[in-house]
């Protein structure tokens, strides 16, 4: 089940994915992006996928596994963590005897990568937070909270965390053209954890970082592009 993210801020539609076609089609569709967020629902494709696979020969079950990571690596060549964790995956895979124990270890691999994610993202904001002081006003670019990560989030779990801890701040929020995740997705989350927010074009960035003495600008380097 995940958010439909072409349908923000507008509608929150929530998608039911029963199999890996569909995963794959909302990765290549962008209803899911984020690398992060994109490498979680890629290992629970590969494990719904395996799931399907009729076959009890190893042989014919690897096969046809190595068809389905092709066809969801496809999706999104530049996502680093697509590919890194279609390979964990695939080793857990190659590392059973049976195909049904392989099954669940896939399954398993699927669910861990995902609370893998959560917990480095929640360690990363509590972190980054002690950066951010009371009273900044916070310049933001794209779109690195918890829709790009399917955890807490990155450079916005940042200033998620710092809100938590009680500190007032305040974000520009870019627009971040030509896909708008600025506007439509980091302003959908700041609005939705209550911290105040302006969204600015693009071109104004830099003038406002020329303006502001006391201006932290929080990003974060997203894979997926």
């Amino acid at each position: 089940r995940i958010l439909d993210q072409t349908r923000l801020p507008q509608e929150e539609v929530y998608l039911e994915l029963g199999n890996y076609q569909d995963i794959a089609s909302a990765i290549a569709e962008l209803k899911i992006r984020g690398a992060p967020a994109i490498g979680v629902a890629g290992a629970y494709a590969v494990a719904l996928g395996a799931l399907k696979i009729e076959s009890k020969s190893r042989a014919e079950f690897m096969e046809r596994l190595r068809d389905i990571s092709q066809t969801l690596a496809a999706t999104r060549p530049t996502a680093k963590n697509l590919f890194l964790a279609i390979e964990r995956m695939e080793q857990v895979a190659a590392a059973g005897e049976d195909v049904e124990p392989i099954k669940k270890a896939l399954v398993d691999e699927a669910v861990k990568i995902h609370a893998e994610e959560v917990e480095a993202t929640r360690k990363l904001s509590q972190l980054g937070a002690g950066l951010i002081e009371d009273g900044f006003t916070i310049l933001t670019h794209c779109n690195t909270g918890a829709l790009a990560t399917a955890g807490y989030g990155t450079a916005l779990g940042v200033i998620k965390q710092a809100k938590e801890q009680g500190k007032k701040i305040k974000v520009l929020a870019t627009e971040t053209r030509p896909l708008l995740q600025g506007a439509r997705l980091t302003t959908w989350e700041l609005k939705k954890t209550g911290i105040p927010f302006t969204l600015i074009t693009d071109s104004m960035a830099a003038r406002v970082w020329l303006m502001s003495l006391s201006l932290s600008m929080n990003s974060a380097l997203d894979l997926d592009s």
